[in-house]
This record gives C-alpha cells, sequence and structure tokens, in this order.
C-alpha cells in the first residue's frame, strides 16, 4: 500500500494532553449512501450529557450537514476502561418506545454509518481483508483498510441488531520531554470495532460499570420495531502508544489502496493528451499556413472569385449573434467558475485546505467565487462590448444573478424536501432564504460583478485597430449547416493534472471543430462553439445516471430527486466551465487567423 503525506494549514496547533487529561469524544452525524441525508446525532434516542452544546460550524460545515455536539462519554488519556454503562440510572436499563424502537430500526435498514471525533479525528473500523486465496493460514496476507464512522445496526435473516457497545481503540504519540518534566501525549489515531450486545448478557453494577461476556457466548441486541426494546449503551477505552506522529495522522485516513492505478493512469493520459495535441497542432498550424499564404497572394480577379473557405466569411464571423446578453452573461459566470476551481486545486494541492479543518474546502470554494465576479463581470463586460451591447446595467445585473440564481432555485427546492424529513442537511425555511440570498447575492455578488463590469466598458472591447473587421451589412448566405460517498479525497495533485488536460482538450477540440465551421463558410459559431464545447457535461449527465442505476441502491423518492438535483447542478457548472473554457480557445483562435489575412 502506497504512503502519502499531509500537513496542516499554518496555525493549527496540535493539543497536547497529560496523564488523565480529559479526551472529548464529539458526534458529528449520520450518513447513509442510500438515503444521501445526513442526520444530527441526537436524532436518534442516544444517551446524552447533562447538556447539549453544539459546535459553531461554518458555511461549508452547515451545507455539508455537520452538526458537531458532544457525548457523555468520558475518556481520560491513556486511561484503560473495561466496560462503562450509559445513561443508566440505579443499574436500570434504557428503554425504546414504540416510535424510538421503529426510528432506529429504520435507520440500520438504510445502513446509516455514525461518526465521531476525538481531537478533531474522526473515528474509524478497521477492516481487515486477506490478499490471497491460499489455504494455507500462514501465508494469507491481510489488506488493512479502514472504513469512515462505524455502522449503527445490521440486518440478518430479517431480524434488525443495534451495535449497543463502542469499544474505543485510541493511539498516541509520546512526546519527547526533558527529565524534569512531564510526559505529554498526542492523539494520533481513532478506532472502534461496534459490537452488538444483548441486555442478558451484560452484568452491570450501581456504579456504572459492567461485564461484558466471554468469548463468542453473547448472542447480538435486537431491534424489534413493534415494541418496546430494553437495552444498555455502553463502551470501553484502550490506548496504544504509536510511533505516528502528530503532522502525520492524518496519513492512515487518506490512503488510498488505488492510488498507483490513480497515478499511473493519469500518466498514460497525460502522454496521450499531448502527443495526439502537437500532432492536432502542428496539422493545424501547417494547413493554416498554407491557407493564409493563398489568401494573401496578389493573384488576378479570376482567381480572386474562385476563393472559398475560411476568409469568404471575414465580413460576418464577427457579427453578433442572438442575446448577446445572456451569452456574456454565461460566459462570465464561466469564468467565474474557472478561476475558482483552478485556485481551490491549487491550493488544496498544496496541502492549504486540510481535511482537519472541516468544512475548509467549501467555504474557500464559496468565498472565491465571491471574489471571483470581479474577474467575470470584466470578462462579461468586454465581450458585452465587442457584441455592440449598450445595456451594460442591464448586462451586469443578468451576469450576477443568472447562474447564482438557478442555483438559488433548485437548491431552495430541495431544501424544501430535506427539511421535510428532518435532516441537519437542511436549515430552517428562513435560514435558507437568507443563507440562499446571501450566497445569490454576495457569492456572486452584484456590486463586485458590476465593478469588473464597469472597469472593462471603459477599457473598451476586444477589438483594436489590427483586429478589427467591419461587419457587412447583409448577412452572407451560409452554405452549409452544421459529478456521493462520505469519503475523503486528497490527490489534488491528480485531480489537478485532470483539470489541465480538460483545458487543453476542451481548447483544441473547440479549435478544430469552429475551424472546419468556418471552412463551411458557416459564421454562426457564437453559440454553437460554447454549447459544443460544453457537450463534456452531457457525459458527466450519462455517467451520473449509469451510477445511479449500477452502483447506488436507492430507491426511494426524496433520495433520488437529491440525487439527480445535485447532478444537475453539477452537471450545469460543468457546461459552464468546460464552454468558457472552449469559447475563448476558438475566439482568440478566430482573432488571431483573421489578423494574419489581407481584407480588402
Amino acid at each position: 500500500m502506497c504512503e502519502t503525506s499531509a500537513f496542516y494549514v499554518p496555525g493549527v496547533a496540535p493539543i497536547n494532553f497529560h496523564q488523565n487529561d480529559p479526551v472529548e469524544i464529539k458526534a458529528v452525524k449520520l450518513t447513509s449512501s442510500r438515503t444521501q441525508l445526513p442526520y444530527e446525532y441526537y436524532s436518534l434516542p442516544f444517551c446524552q450529557p447533562s447538556k447539549i452544546t453544539y459546535k459553531a460550524e461554518n458555511l461549508g460545515e452547515v451545507l455539508r450537514g455537520d452538526r458537531i455536539v458532544n457525548t457523555p462519554f468520558q475518556v481520560l488519556m491513556n486511561s484503560e476502561k473495561k466496560c462503562e454503562v450509559l445513561c443508566s440510572q440505579s443499574n436500570k436499563p434504557v428503554t425504546l418506545t414504540v416510535e424510538q424502537s421503529r426510528l432506529v430500526a429504520e435507520r440500520i435498514t438504510e445502513d446509516y454509518y455514525v461518526h465521531l471525533i476525538a481531537d478533531n479525528l474522526p473515528v474509524a473500523t478497521r477492516l481487515e481483508l486477506y490478499s490471497n486465496r491460499d489455504s494455507d493460514d500462514k501465508k494469507k496476507e491481510k489488506d488493512v483498510q479502514f472504513e469512515h464512522g462505524y455502522r449503527l445496526g445490521f440486518t440478518d435473516v430479517n431480524k434488525i441488531y443495534l451495535h449497543n457497545h463502542l469499544s474505543f481503540i485510541l493511539y498516541y504519540h509520546r512526546e519527547d520531554m526533558e527529565e524534569d518534566q512531564e510526559h505529554t501525549y498526542r492523539v494520533v489515531r481513532f478506532e472502534v470495532i461496534p459490537q452488538s450486545i444483548r441486555l442478558e448478557d451484560l452484568k452491570a453494577d450501581e456504579k456504572s460499570s459492567c461485564t461484558l461476556p466471554e468469548g463468542t457466548n453473547s448472542s447480538p441486541q435486537e431491534i424489534d420495531p413493534t415494541k418496546e426494546n430494553q437495552l444498555y449503551f455502553t463502551y470501553s477505552v484502550h490506548w496504544e502508544e504509536s510511533d505516528i506522529k502528530w503532522a502525520s495522522r492524518w496519513d492512515t485516513y487518506l490512503t488510498m489502496s488505488d492510488v498507483q492505478i490513480h497515478w499511473f493512469s493519469i500518466i498514460n493520459s497525460v502522454v496521450v493528451v499531448f502527443f495526439l495535441s502537437g500532432i492536432l497542432s502542428m496539422i493545424i498550424i501547417r494547413t493554416l499556413r498554407k491557407d493564409i499564404a493563398n489568401y494573401n497572394k496578389e493573384d488576378d480577379i479570376e482567381d480572386t472569385m474562385e476563393e472559398s473557405g475560411w476568409k469568404l466569411v471575414h465580413g460576418d464571423v464577427f457579427r453578433p449573434p442572438q442575446y448577446p446578453m445572456i451569452l456574456s452573461s454565461l460566459l462570465g459566470s464561466g469564468i467565474q467558475l474557472f478561476c475558482m476551481i483552478l485556485i481551490v486545486i491549487f491550493v488544496a494541492m498544496l496541502g492549504m485546505l486540510s481535511p482537519s479543518s472541516r468544512g475548509a474546502l467549501m467555504t474557500t470554494a464559496c468565498f472565491l467565487f465571491m471574489f471571483m465576479g470581479v474577474f467575470g463581470g470584466f470578462s462579461a463586460g468586454r465581450l458585452y462590448r465587442t457584441l455592440k451591447g449598450h445595456r451594460w446595467k442591464k448586462g451586469a445585473f443578468c451576469t450576477a444573478t443568472l447562474y447564482p440564481g438557478v442555483v438559488f432555485g433548485i437548491c431552495f427546492v430541495l431544501n424544501c424536501f430535506i427539511w421535510g424529513k428532518h435532516s441537519s442537511g437542511a436549515v430552517s425555511a428562513l435560514s435558507t432564504m437568507v443563507l440562499w440570498l446571501c450566497i445569490v447575492v454576495r457569492e456572486s455578488p452584484i456590486p463586485v460583478v458590476y465593478l469588473g463590469y464597469y472597469y472593462r466598458l471603459l477599457k473598451g472591447s476586444h477589438m483594436n485597430t489590427t483586429t478589427e473587421l467591419r461587419n457587412q451589412q447583409i448577412p452572407r448566405q451560409i452554405l452549409a449547416a452544421a459529478i456521493w460517498e462520505n469519503q475523503f479525497y486528497y490527490l489534488f495533485g491528480f485531480l489537478f493534472l485532470v483539470f489541465i488536460i480538460l483545458v487543453v482538450s476542451c481548447s483544441q477540440i473547440s479549435i478544430v471543430m469552429v475551424y472546419f465551421q468556418l471552412c463551411a463558410e458557416d459564421y454562426r459559431w457564437w453559440w454553437r462553439n460554447f454549447l459544443v464545447s460544453g457537450g463534456s457535461a452531457f457525459y458527466v449527465l450519462v455517467y451520473a445516471i449509469f451510477y445511479f442505476v449500477n452502483k447506488l441502491d436507492i430507491v426511494e423518492f426524496i433520495p433520488s430527486l437529491l440525487y439527480f438535483g445535485y447532478t444537475a447542478l453539477m452537471v450545469l457548472s460543468f457546461w459552464l466551465l468546460t464552454g468558457t473554457i472552449g469559447f475563448y480557445a476558438a475566439y482568440m483562435f478566430v482573432r488571431k487567423i483573421y489578423a494574419a489575412v489581407k481584407i480588402d
């Protein structure tokens, strides 16, 4: 298994613990890949502390559905606990009502996972898999993997069982200290072994201590959704010393078993794409040089009359298309997305967006999209001025609200369904309006877009005295009509290379398509190039449908609606991104080739 390394955001300092210092266990949420609906921890009848305190979340955590809250688990640094009973009074078990039992059973059948954290480290369940099938057990090699969180329970022969005992295994690293100083410890791993133990097999005393059954003599704790159920919630704590240092403690969570496959595939893709790009560029350059040399010859009138190809549409190629305001607004939003994605991936590749800062990636993306409104308004105003647009205030408002408005509409509708399911992924109706209106108005800010838009209008359009072409008064006749499963992702270096490949591929395909279209003497390239360049979003949509049908086990209406609603947002954003990349590549190509020919 390959090793990965990570480093932390500057300013994030480790916490040093002394012997018997409290290590707080907090709950994050409940998640399921089947429903895509997160729930807060106390939506189920777990044991509660005397005072419930929720952590203040950032924007990214709110949108992810995180609701970090304290729990009654009492864990002390380097202090063992064999078995402790939670929320037990006078040695009495917990009684789940019929309604609570039905809710717990429903969450178990929906494959929900519980997510806890200790010292900001997420809990993980160790999975030991055998890498070969040799009959000799001694020759079998174990492949250790980790599952984020732990399963709430399991089903067997139409019966439902709850994991009511948690065996916490915490690893610490002993820090080097001077002889006269007390040792300090740092938490470097947090594992759990969930168990289901029925009430009759657990022996509890009045001091909230319990005795676990020996061996495999115990039976699991069944949850019957048709009646009340009695059970104990128990836990144990075991500490182990580890050589892992604090700076490397996230490596276990970020290691991927197929990381080598990732890098081999990306290297192959880079070689193939750039090899083909080099060949295509050579062919296009040689063809264009020949075309330009022929067009610039001082031939007689008869030869000039027989000219054909892309030169003949020079008088129409920059004719403004239909709906120039909408086109420039969409391209402005595409520039915002491009700048935001580029910066986020690059910063994350440098390790500045550590997973230890929960919600940092999404929060950074939102605020970067806000500030990139300057570039979006700048590019949209520049293009709108080139297309002879005059209503710049309306164009700036359209740029600032068109794409965010669509996002707001879809998210508001989806949030209504999430709110109806009482999921932690939603906020109240009033807060939803305020939150998403802030995202629409601030994250694609009207003032910032207006600033970029107005500045560009003062500078003028794309055209200058050497490249501006006069459009014919009568249009020329056209000759021929022409990304779901609660996992950490940290291979941002791989993602950055993929993004570069995407930019190169979209640019070259767009240039080739617009060249063929102009050679067919079809000058209506503006909208067509934008739509065709974003055609890869259709592949994303098809793959999302394939993934939904073949990989996911979603059968209910609301989870399906959420999946396709968020997929629609991703497809729309990907279409704007790739369409903008291809459009500006083709736009620069068209300006370049028509500036190289002599126009009478």
